[in-house]
Protein backbone atom coordinates (compact mmCIF):
# COMPACT_ATOMS: atom_id res chain seq x y z
CA UNK A 1 0.00 0.00 0.00
CA UNK A 2 2.71 2.23 0.81
CA UNK A 3 4.28 2.83 -2.94
CA UNK A 4 0.30 3.69 -4.25
CA UNK A 5 -1.13 5.58 -0.74
CA UNK A 6 2.16 8.17 -0.77
CA UNK A 7 3.03 10.89 1.31
CA UNK A 8 2.34 13.28 -1.29
CA UNK A 9 -0.73 11.56 -1.52
CA UNK A 10 -1.88 11.80 2.12
CA UNK A 11 -1.00 15.73 2.15
CA UNK A 12 -3.48 16.31 -0.61
CA UNK A 13 -6.36 14.82 0.61
CA UNK A 14 -5.91 16.61 3.46
CA UNK A 15 -5.54 19.81 1.63
CA UNK A 16 -8.63 19.43 -0.38
CA UNK A 17 -11.21 17.32 1.84
CA UNK A 18 -13.78 20.47 2.04
CA UNK A 19 -13.81 20.49 -2.22
CA UNK A 20 -16.19 19.60 -4.41
CA UNK A 21 -14.30 16.24 -5.75
CA UNK A 22 -15.42 15.99 -9.15
CA UNK A 23 -13.76 19.76 -9.63
CA UNK A 24 -10.45 18.89 -8.08
CA UNK A 25 -10.30 16.16 -11.10
CA UNK A 26 -10.62 18.31 -13.50
CA UNK A 27 -8.26 20.71 -12.25
CA UNK A 28 -5.55 18.74 -11.39
CA UNK A 29 -5.71 16.13 -14.08
CA UNK A 30 -2.27 15.22 -15.36
CA UNK A 31 -0.53 17.36 -12.80
CA UNK A 32 0.01 14.90 -10.15
CA UNK A 33 2.74 12.15 -9.75
CA UNK A 34 0.47 10.23 -7.70
CA UNK A 35 -2.86 8.73 -8.81
CA UNK A 36 -5.15 11.36 -8.19
CA UNK A 37 -8.10 8.99 -9.19
CA UNK A 38 -6.87 7.06 -5.66
CA UNK A 39 -6.75 10.89 -3.96
CA UNK A 40 -10.00 12.07 -5.00
CA UNK A 41 -11.79 8.68 -4.44
CA UNK A 42 -10.47 8.95 -0.39
CA UNK A 43 -11.90 12.71 -0.29
CA UNK A 44 -15.37 11.33 -1.13
CA UNK A 45 -15.25 8.72 1.71
CA UNK A 46 -13.75 10.97 3.88
CA UNK A 47 -16.58 13.33 2.79
CA UNK A 48 -19.60 10.88 3.28
CA UNK A 49 -17.61 9.27 6.40
CA UNK A 50 -17.63 12.75 8.73
CA UNK A 51 -20.19 12.00 11.01
CA UNK A 52 -20.25 7.92 10.26
CA UNK A 53 -16.64 8.08 11.78
CA UNK A 54 -15.35 11.07 13.19
CA UNK A 55 -12.11 9.68 14.37
CA UNK A 56 -10.92 7.82 11.57
CA UNK A 57 -11.61 11.07 9.36
CA UNK A 58 -9.36 12.94 11.93
CA UNK A 59 -6.37 9.91 11.25
CA UNK A 60 -4.81 11.57 8.02
CA UNK A 61 -2.86 8.52 7.18
CA UNK A 62 -6.17 6.02 7.57
CA UNK A 63 -7.13 4.27 4.19
CA UNK A 64 -11.19 4.38 3.04
CA UNK A 65 -12.64 1.62 1.11
CA UNK A 66 -14.99 2.48 -1.34
CA UNK A 67 -18.53 1.42 -2.33
CA UNK A 68 -20.67 -0.94 -0.20
CA UNK A 69 -17.91 -1.56 2.48
CA UNK A 70 -17.92 1.69 3.77
CA UNK A 71 -21.45 2.00 2.92
CA UNK A 72 -22.50 -1.07 5.25
CA UNK A 73 -19.83 -0.56 7.99
CA UNK A 74 -20.74 0.21 11.63
CA UNK A 75 -20.81 3.50 12.61
CA UNK A 76 -18.35 4.48 15.53
CA UNK A 77 -21.30 5.06 17.92
CA UNK A 78 -22.53 1.58 17.48
CA UNK A 79 -19.28 -0.26 17.17
CA UNK A 80 -18.25 0.99 20.71
CA UNK A 81 -21.38 -0.20 22.02
CA UNK A 82 -20.87 -3.57 20.67
CA UNK A 83 -17.39 -3.57 22.15
CA UNK A 84 -19.37 -2.95 25.36
CA UNK A 85 -20.97 -6.04 25.38
CA UNK A 86 -18.03 -8.61 25.04
CA UNK A 87 -14.48 -8.88 26.69
CA UNK A 88 -11.85 -11.27 26.44
CA UNK A 89 -8.11 -12.87 25.72
CA UNK A 90 -8.49 -13.41 21.57
CA UNK A 91 -11.40 -12.77 19.25
CA UNK A 92 -11.96 -13.11 15.50
CA UNK A 93 -14.03 -10.87 12.81
CA UNK A 94 -15.40 -13.42 10.16
CA UNK A 95 -16.56 -10.35 7.75
CA UNK A 96 -13.77 -7.52 8.40
CA UNK A 97 -14.71 -5.83 5.93
CA UNK A 98 -13.65 -1.93 6.46
CA UNK A 99 -12.44 -2.73 9.78
CA UNK A 100 -14.40 -0.82 12.14
CA UNK A 101 -15.90 -3.48 14.15
CA UNK A 102 -13.01 -5.37 14.46
CA UNK A 103 -10.76 -2.10 15.54
CA UNK A 104 -13.60 -1.73 18.22
CA UNK A 105 -13.83 -5.01 19.35
CA UNK A 106 -10.11 -5.89 19.68
CA UNK A 107 -9.78 -2.36 21.79
CA UNK A 108 -11.75 -5.71 24.33
CA UNK A 109 -9.26 -8.16 23.70
CA UNK A 110 -5.32 -8.95 23.96
CA UNK A 111 -5.19 -10.17 20.04
CA UNK A 112 -7.65 -10.20 17.37
CA UNK A 113 -7.66 -12.05 13.66
CA UNK A 114 -9.53 -10.20 10.81
CA UNK A 115 -10.59 -11.90 7.99
CA UNK A 116 -11.62 -11.10 4.65
CA UNK A 117 -12.44 -12.39 1.48
CA UNK A 118 -12.01 -9.63 -0.65
CA UNK A 119 -8.08 -9.12 -1.47
CA UNK A 120 -8.16 -4.81 -1.80
CA UNK A 121 -10.29 -4.74 1.28
CA UNK A 122 -7.98 -7.05 3.37
CA UNK A 123 -4.80 -4.89 2.20
CA UNK A 124 -6.54 -1.53 3.58
CA UNK A 125 -7.63 -3.21 6.44
CA UNK A 126 -3.85 -4.36 7.40
CA UNK A 127 -2.74 -0.84 6.64
CA UNK A 128 -5.09 0.71 9.12
CA UNK A 129 -5.25 -1.89 11.83
CA UNK A 130 -1.55 -2.04 12.04
CA UNK A 131 -1.77 1.80 12.09
CA UNK A 132 -4.48 1.77 15.04
CA UNK A 133 -3.19 -1.10 17.23
CA UNK A 134 0.15 -1.93 16.17
CA UNK A 135 1.16 -6.05 16.72
CA UNK A 136 -2.47 -6.91 17.96
CA UNK A 137 -3.83 -7.95 14.12
CA UNK A 138 -3.46 -11.23 12.62
CA UNK A 139 -4.67 -10.94 9.06
CA UNK A 140 -6.22 -13.47 7.04
CA UNK A 141 -7.54 -12.94 3.54
CA UNK A 142 -9.81 -15.54 2.35
CA UNK A 143 -12.70 -17.31 3.39
CA UNK A 144 -12.45 -17.28 7.90
CA UNK A 145 -14.93 -20.88 7.31
CA UNK A 146 -11.28 -22.35 6.20
CA UNK A 147 -9.32 -20.27 8.56
CA UNK A 148 -11.21 -21.49 11.23
CA UNK A 149 -11.45 -25.03 9.87
CA UNK A 150 -7.61 -25.22 9.72
CA UNK A 151 -6.56 -23.44 12.93
CA UNK A 152 -6.04 -25.25 16.06
CA UNK A 153 -6.96 -22.42 18.17
CA UNK A 154 -10.06 -21.40 20.28
CA UNK A 155 -11.42 -17.93 19.98
CA UNK A 156 -12.95 -15.97 23.15
CA UNK A 157 -15.56 -14.33 20.31
CA UNK A 158 -16.23 -14.84 16.74
CA UNK A 159 -17.95 -11.62 15.34
CA UNK A 160 -19.36 -11.87 12.09
CA UNK A 161 -21.50 -9.22 9.76
CA UNK A 162 -22.60 -11.65 6.93
CA UNK A 163 -23.11 -9.60 3.79
CA UNK A 164 -26.34 -8.50 3.01
CA UNK A 165 -25.65 -7.61 -0.72
CA UNK A 166 -27.84 -10.73 -3.71
CA UNK A 167 -25.75 -11.02 -6.99
CA UNK A 168 -28.11 -8.18 -8.77
CA UNK A 169 -26.77 -5.55 -5.28
CA UNK A 170 -30.58 -6.13 -4.02
CA UNK A 171 -30.35 -5.35 -0.52
CA UNK A 172 -30.91 -9.23 1.95
CA UNK A 173 -32.71 -9.22 5.01
CA UNK A 174 -32.97 -13.22 5.91
CA UNK A 175 -30.10 -14.73 7.89
CA UNK A 176 -30.26 -17.81 5.64
CA UNK A 177 -30.03 -15.69 2.44
CA UNK A 178 -27.03 -13.69 3.74
CA UNK A 179 -23.72 -14.77 3.33
CA UNK A 180 -22.10 -16.47 5.04
CA UNK A 181 -25.08 -18.80 5.95
CA UNK A 182 -24.77 -18.74 9.83
CA UNK A 183 -27.05 -21.23 10.61
CA UNK A 184 -25.84 -23.73 8.27
CA UNK A 185 -22.15 -22.61 9.55
CA UNK A 186 -23.51 -22.68 13.42
CA UNK A 187 -21.89 -25.99 14.35
CA UNK A 188 -18.17 -24.60 13.23
CA UNK A 189 -18.61 -21.21 14.57
CA UNK A 190 -19.71 -22.92 18.30
CA UNK A 191 -16.90 -25.26 18.30
CA UNK A 192 -14.25 -22.56 17.93
CA UNK A 193 -15.61 -20.16 20.31
CA UNK A 194 -17.25 -19.52 23.49
CA UNK A 195 -19.31 -16.48 22.53
CA UNK A 196 -20.92 -15.45 18.82
CA UNK A 197 -21.84 -12.05 18.23
CA UNK A 198 -23.45 -11.38 15.15
CA UNK A 199 -24.31 -8.14 13.45
CA UNK A 200 -28.18 -9.03 11.06
CA UNK A 201 -30.23 -5.88 9.30
CA UNK A 202 -31.97 -3.32 10.99
CA UNK A 203 -35.07 -4.78 8.76
CA UNK A 204 -34.16 -8.51 10.22
CA UNK A 205 -37.70 -10.68 11.15
CA UNK A 206 -36.23 -11.62 14.74
CA UNK A 207 -38.63 -14.38 15.79
CA UNK A 208 -37.65 -15.89 12.47
CA UNK A 209 -34.08 -15.48 13.29
CA UNK A 210 -34.85 -16.87 16.56
CA UNK A 211 -36.07 -19.93 15.12
CA UNK A 212 -33.24 -20.63 13.05
CA UNK A 213 -30.83 -20.11 15.78
CA UNK A 214 -32.93 -21.07 18.91
CA UNK A 215 -29.22 -21.49 20.71
CA UNK A 216 -29.43 -17.49 21.33
CA UNK A 217 -29.75 -15.96 24.49
CA UNK A 218 -29.90 -12.10 24.27
CA UNK A 219 -31.29 -9.86 20.93
CA UNK A 220 -29.74 -6.05 20.96
CA UNK A 221 -32.04 -3.28 19.10
CA UNK A 222 -29.48 -0.65 18.52
CA UNK A 223 -30.90 2.92 17.39
CA UNK A 224 -29.13 6.09 16.74
CA UNK A 225 -30.84 8.79 17.77
CA UNK A 226 -33.72 7.08 17.61
CA UNK A 227 -33.18 5.22 14.31
CA UNK A 228 -32.86 1.46 14.25
CA UNK A 229 -29.31 1.35 12.68
CA UNK A 230 -28.40 -3.19 13.34
CA UNK A 231 -29.99 -6.20 15.16
CA UNK A 232 -27.60 -8.37 17.41
CA UNK A 233 -27.46 -11.97 17.59
CA UNK A 234 -25.54 -12.83 21.24
CA UNK A 235 -24.46 -16.61 22.24
CA UNK A 236 -22.64 -17.71 24.67
CA UNK A 237 -21.19 -21.56 25.78
CA UNK A 238 -23.18 -22.76 28.41
CA UNK A 239 -25.57 -20.04 28.64
CA UNK A 240 -29.52 -21.23 28.45
CA UNK A 241 -31.34 -20.17 24.80
CA UNK A 242 -34.92 -21.42 26.09
CA UNK A 243 -36.34 -17.67 26.41
CA UNK A 244 -33.70 -15.05 25.08
CA UNK A 245 -33.92 -11.32 26.40
CA UNK A 246 -34.48 -8.96 23.86
CA UNK A 247 -32.72 -5.39 25.00
CA UNK A 248 -34.11 -2.14 22.61
CA UNK A 249 -31.41 0.70 22.60
CA UNK A 250 -31.76 3.85 22.36
CA UNK A 251 -28.11 5.81 22.04
CA UNK A 252 -28.43 9.52 22.37
CA UNK A 253 -26.45 12.43 22.85
CA UNK A 254 -28.63 13.29 25.45
CA UNK A 255 -28.42 9.58 27.84
CA UNK A 256 -29.28 6.35 26.36
CA UNK A 257 -32.30 3.97 27.11
CA UNK A 258 -32.89 0.22 27.17
CA UNK A 259 -36.24 -1.44 27.18
CA UNK A 260 -35.71 -5.25 27.98
CA UNK A 261 -38.05 -7.93 27.85
CA UNK A 262 -38.99 -11.47 26.29
CA UNK A 263 -41.68 -12.43 23.98
CA UNK A 264 -42.99 -14.42 27.17
CA UNK A 265 -44.15 -11.34 28.79
CA UNK A 266 -44.93 -9.90 25.92
CA UNK A 267 -47.31 -12.82 25.14
CA UNK A 268 -49.30 -12.57 28.41
CA UNK A 269 -49.31 -8.82 28.89
CA UNK A 270 -52.47 -7.04 29.44
CA UNK A 271 -53.52 -3.36 29.20
CA UNK A 272 -56.15 -0.95 28.81
CA UNK A 273 -57.41 -0.10 25.36
CA UNK A 274 -58.85 3.12 23.22
CA UNK A 275 -58.79 5.45 26.68
CA UNK A 276 -57.47 9.16 25.20
CA UNK A 277 -55.64 11.16 28.18
CA UNK A 278 -53.46 14.46 27.60
CA UNK A 279 -50.99 13.04 26.14
CA UNK A 280 -49.83 10.66 23.33
CA UNK A 281 -47.27 8.52 23.74
CA UNK A 282 -45.14 6.93 20.92
CA UNK A 283 -42.45 4.35 21.92
CA UNK A 284 -38.64 4.53 20.71
CA UNK A 285 -37.99 3.03 17.36
CA UNK A 286 -36.18 0.01 19.41
CA UNK A 287 -39.40 -1.12 20.59
CA UNK A 288 -41.54 -1.04 18.31
CA UNK A 289 -39.22 -2.97 16.36
CA UNK A 290 -38.86 -5.43 18.57
CA UNK A 291 -42.54 -5.89 18.97
CA UNK A 292 -43.03 -5.30 22.58
CA UNK A 293 -46.70 -3.83 21.80
CA UNK A 294 -48.58 -4.88 24.88
CA UNK A 295 -45.76 -4.83 27.25
CA UNK A 296 -44.79 -1.56 27.07
CA UNK A 297 -48.21 -0.04 27.84
CA UNK A 298 -48.55 -2.48 30.97
CA UNK A 299 -45.14 -1.51 32.25
CA UNK A 300 -45.72 2.15 32.09
CA UNK A 301 -49.68 1.89 33.22
CA UNK A 302 -50.62 3.14 29.67
CA UNK A 303 -53.53 2.87 27.63
CA UNK A 304 -52.96 1.64 24.12
CA UNK A 305 -55.13 3.57 21.68
CA UNK A 306 -55.84 0.71 19.49
CA UNK A 307 -54.72 -2.81 18.91
CA UNK A 308 -53.01 -1.88 15.46
CA UNK A 309 -52.12 1.89 16.52
CA UNK A 310 -48.50 1.33 18.31
CA UNK A 311 -49.48 4.57 19.90
CA UNK A 312 -50.39 5.24 23.96
CA UNK A 313 -51.87 7.88 25.83
CA UNK A 314 -52.03 8.54 29.26
CA UNK A 315 -53.28 11.55 31.91
CA UNK A 316 -49.75 11.71 33.92
CA UNK A 317 -46.58 11.04 31.61
CA UNK A 318 -44.52 8.80 33.14
CA UNK A 319 -40.79 9.58 34.04
CA UNK A 320 -37.66 8.89 31.97
CA UNK A 321 -39.95 6.65 29.68
CA UNK A 322 -38.36 5.65 26.59
CA UNK A 323 -40.75 6.93 24.28
CA UNK A 324 -41.87 10.56 22.23
CA UNK A 325 -44.57 12.49 23.94
CA UNK A 326 -46.98 14.67 22.32
CA UNK A 327 -48.50 17.02 24.88
CA UNK A 328 -52.41 17.10 22.95
CA UNK A 329 -53.18 20.80 22.62
CA UNK A 330 -56.60 20.29 21.17
CA UNK A 331 -58.63 17.84 19.16
CA UNK A 332 -58.83 18.89 15.12
CA UNK A 333 -62.43 17.96 14.36
CA UNK A 334 -62.46 20.40 10.86
CA UNK A 335 -59.02 20.08 9.57
CA UNK A 336 -59.81 22.75 6.33
CA UNK A 337 -61.18 25.48 8.86
CA UNK A 338 -59.02 24.69 12.27
CA UNK A 339 -55.54 24.49 10.55
CA UNK A 340 -55.87 27.75 8.79
CA UNK A 341 -55.65 29.02 12.63
CA UNK A 342 -53.62 26.78 14.01
CA UNK A 343 -51.08 26.80 11.41
CA UNK A 344 -51.07 30.18 9.46
CA UNK A 345 -47.81 29.62 7.63
CA UNK A 346 -48.84 25.56 6.92
CA UNK A 347 -45.61 24.56 8.42
CA UNK A 348 -45.99 21.60 10.76
CA UNK A 349 -44.65 17.69 11.08
CA UNK A 350 -47.53 15.83 10.08
CA UNK A 351 -47.14 11.85 11.53
CA UNK A 352 -49.98 8.85 11.04
CA UNK A 353 -50.16 5.76 12.66
CA UNK A 354 -52.61 2.92 11.40
CA UNK A 355 -54.85 6.70 10.11
CA UNK A 356 -57.15 6.58 7.42
CA UNK A 357 -54.70 8.48 5.16
CA UNK A 358 -51.00 8.38 5.35
CA UNK A 359 -49.25 12.16 6.17
CA UNK A 360 -48.18 12.46 2.72
CA UNK A 361 -51.91 12.32 1.69
CA UNK A 362 -52.55 14.98 4.74
CA UNK A 363 -50.25 17.73 3.93
CA UNK A 364 -51.29 17.02 -0.13
CA UNK A 365 -54.98 17.57 1.23
CA UNK A 366 -54.73 20.37 3.44
CA UNK A 367 -51.52 22.29 1.67
CA UNK A 368 -48.87 21.56 4.60
CA UNK A 369 -45.17 21.40 4.60
CA UNK A 370 -43.08 19.66 7.37
CA UNK A 371 -41.54 22.14 9.71
CA UNK A 372 -42.16 24.36 12.68
CA UNK A 373 -42.32 22.97 16.02
CA UNK A 374 -45.98 21.48 16.57
CA UNK A 375 -47.27 17.83 15.18
CA UNK A 376 -50.09 17.03 13.60
CA UNK A 377 -51.18 13.64 14.94
CA UNK A 378 -53.29 10.81 12.93
CA UNK A 379 -54.49 7.70 14.43
CA UNK A 380 -57.35 5.21 15.47
CA UNK A 381 -58.85 5.64 19.06
CA UNK A 382 -60.92 2.80 19.70
CA UNK A 383 -63.31 2.64 16.15
CA UNK A 384 -62.42 6.18 15.11
CA UNK A 385 -60.29 8.07 13.35
CA UNK A 386 -59.12 11.15 14.61
CA UNK A 387 -56.14 14.13 14.38
CA UNK A 388 -54.21 16.42 17.14
CA UNK A 389 -52.62 19.36 17.40
CA UNK A 390 -49.95 18.70 19.51
CA UNK A 391 -46.44 20.37 20.78
CA UNK A 392 -43.81 18.15 21.81
CA UNK A 393 -42.86 17.32 25.44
Amino acid sequence: MAEIYTEELFRFVQDHLSEDPAQLLLSYRGKTTFDLTLAIQQIQARQKAQKKLPSWVANPHLIFPSGVALEQCSSEVTASFKANLVAGTRMVDMTGGAGIDSYFLSNRFKSAVYCELQPELAAIAAHNLELLAPGKFKVYQGDARNFLRQTAESFDLIYIDPARRGEQNQKLYKLSDCEPDIAASWSLLASKASEILVKASPMLDIKQALMELPYLQQVWVVAVRNEVKEVLLHWKSGGKSSCPIIHCVNLHPAGNTTFSFTYEEEAMARHATGELGSVLIEPNAAILKAGAFKLFAARYSLSKLHPNSHLYSATDCPKDIPARIFVIEQEVMQPRKELKKLVPDGKINVITRNYAQSATELKQQYRLQDGGENFLVGTKVGENYRLFYCKLK
